[in-house]
């Protein structure tokens, strides 16, 4: 169900080419399920519809929707530039009208199958009031495409091609250490051991 009523409240990103993984990571099943149907879930979970799934190419609405629980209340969208990156897909929905009336937005890729609602409610709660964005990090590293955003990025990020990671740590951002088995993200099959 799409309902144009109620503003985006999460972008789930799915249209990156999976080329490390040599299949459609959003398919590839952890669980018996779907990883974009175990995302979708989580951010569903967290109060975080509607969710903003953005694809690379219409048949992907087709395929990942065939993958999706039921009942979830989805927005899809095209990226305006096949496989153009993340940047584009984040500048393109927080630039959306839409979304003007939002405090935040979820960000989510597609390959973090073990991502947790839990999560997703202290992202909202770390994000101090003067801060761009909040950054969940593990020991290892941060993890910038689960940021929680103010839509005010995306003037921000628009001009600047350096990558997504790079441009958030320069932000105001509060940064949320967490487990990283819930991080964790399928980029080669070796991830799913």
């Amino acid at each position: 169900s799409t309902n144009y009523g109620e503003c985006m409240r999460s972008l789930l990103l799915a249209g990156g080419r999976s080329s490390r993984m040599g299949r459609d990571k959003a398919l590839i099943e952890v669980g018996g399920v779907a990883c974009i149907a175990r995302v979708a879930s989580a951010l569903a979970a967290a109060g975080c519809e509607p969710i903003r799934i953005a694809v690379a190419q219409p048949e992907d609405v087709e395929r990942y929707g065939a993958v999706m629980p039921d009942g979830l209340d989805v927005e899809w969208v095209l990226d305006a530039v096949t496989h153009a990156g993340p940047i584009e897909a984040v500048v393109e929905a927080l630039s959306d009208p839409l979304i003007s009336g939002a405090d935040s937005i979820q960000l989510c890729p597609v390959d973090v199958p073990w991502v947790t609602a839990d999560l997703f409610f202290e992202l909202e709660k770390t994000l101090a009031s003067g801060d761009l964005l909040a950054i969940p990090a593990d020991p290892g590293r941060t993890h910038p495409l689960l940021a929680r955003v103010r839509p005010s990025i995306a003037s921000k990020i628009g001009e600047d091609r350096r990558p997504l990671h790079v441009q958030f740590t320069e932000m105001e951002h509060s940064t949320l250490l967490t487990d990283s088995a819930i991080l964790r993200n399928v980029n080669t099959p070796d991830d799913l051991n």
